[in-house]
């Protein structure tokens, strides 16, 4: 679970915590849960009011200047009040958040959506929906990574007329279903006689290497394989192609983010749109954290994608097996409530992981 003050976050950036005195530290720490709170710049009244400080307001107005010095935080043109930098954020992060996990009836209400019966492809949906439905951000997750996966079993079915159902099960449990159309309409017994053919040439090897191996013998001309090999062979072929997909994620809850002001201008939301649909620079910023060692945290223009930058991330990897296999997470505006969201997305990880263990 993430508890405490620090969590991993993005390489590379400048920090200002040694700088920042500890009543600075609250000044902003109560300006950056008020302008989460309110998306409206916090003026220097509310602020003393906020921090329960005795203060005058000269003095309150000299600290707000420190912070601004400092970069910490910004004077919108048409307000007196303040919001808070991407570093102010980043230092409100590292130093001043501490991450309460949930309750374990919250814990037990989310482990509910999870339903071990469904396949890989659709746990990894539900996620996806759960984060964006908890959050009113947006959720993705990212498609499990297999580095190797071995054929376990194939089964055929026969549908109407020349159709045939393959279904491909790998070692990791995942299920591979495709409708085939044949050149010819075979029986359940001559599918039977196929499938045990395949299974007990290929159980156990990499898909990979099976591949290769039907693709070799397909370009062969062997005068002692009869014609019902040659079709097993053909359909397994068929079937394997669909493993070989390419890194995906499923995005849910793209929407909610027209709720936030600084993200609704028309053409900002048809960029992030774009983003979205697109995926390959989403995908790029997921996997940079597939080897990463907790939650990862990308304010601003830490991502990298300038389409990004008004924009913060939460990732986590899950794993399967103690190997990480993907990472989720969720897009939204910096002023996200990064105290309730962390501790969703950690906790998301791990349910998840344990409904794919299943």
């Amino acid at each position: 679970m993430v508890t405490g003050k620090r969590l991993s976050a993005s390489d590379n950036r400048p920090t200002a915590e040694g700088q920042v005195g500890e009543r600075a530290q609250h000044f902003l720490k109560a300006l950056v849960e008020r302008y989460i709170r309110d998306g409206q710049p916090v003026g220097s009244r509310t602020l003393a009011k906020d921090t329960g400080l005795d203060l005058s307001p000269a003095t309150v107005r000299n600290v707000m200047a420190d912070l601004e010095d400092l970069g910490l935080i910004v004077a919108p043109h048409t307000s007196a009040g303040r919001v808070p930098t991407a570093a102010g954020y980043r230092l409100f992060v590292d130093a001043l958040l501490t991450v309460r996990p949930p309750s374990e009836d919250d814990i037990a209400a989310l482990r509910t959506q999870f339903d071990a019966r469904l396949d890989s492809k659709a746990l990894i949906e539900t996620a996806s929906n759960l984060l964006s439905g908890v959050t009113h951000l947006a959720g993705v997750v990212m498609l499990p990574r297999h580095e190797r996966q071995a054929f376990r079993q194939i089964e055929l079915l026969p549908l109407s007329e020349s159709r045939v159902l393959a279904i491909l099960i790998t070692s990791e449990g995942a299920v591979h279903n495709r409708i085939l159309n044949t050149e010819r309409r075979f029986s359940p017994a001559q599918l039977e006689q196929a499938a045990n053919y395949l299974n007990q040439m290929f159980t156990g090897q990499d898909i990979k290497d099976v591949r290769t191996r039907l693709l070799e013998d397909l370009q062969r001309t062997h005068a002692h394989m009869d014609q019902m090999m040659r079709q097993a062979l053909t359909l397994a072929q068929d079937v394997m192609a669909d493993t070989e997909r390419r890194d995906d994620c499923y995005i849910a809850g793209q929407t909610n983010l027209m709720e936030f002001g600084e993200l609704a201008r028309m053409e900002r939301l048809k960029s992030l749109f774009d983003a979205f649909t697109q995926k390959h620079e989403i995908l790029h910023i997921l996997d940079r954290c597939i080897a990463a060692d907790g939650v990862q945290i990308f304010i601003g223009e830490e991502s990298g994608y300038a389409l990004l930058d008004d924009c913060s991330l939460v990732t986590t990897p899950y794993r399967v097996e103690e190997r990480v296999v993907g990472v989720l997470g969720v897009i939204g505006p910096t002023r996200m409530d990064y105290q309730r969201v962390i501790p969703i997305v950690d906790v998301t990880a791990r349910l998840l992981s344990a409904a794919l263990r299943q």
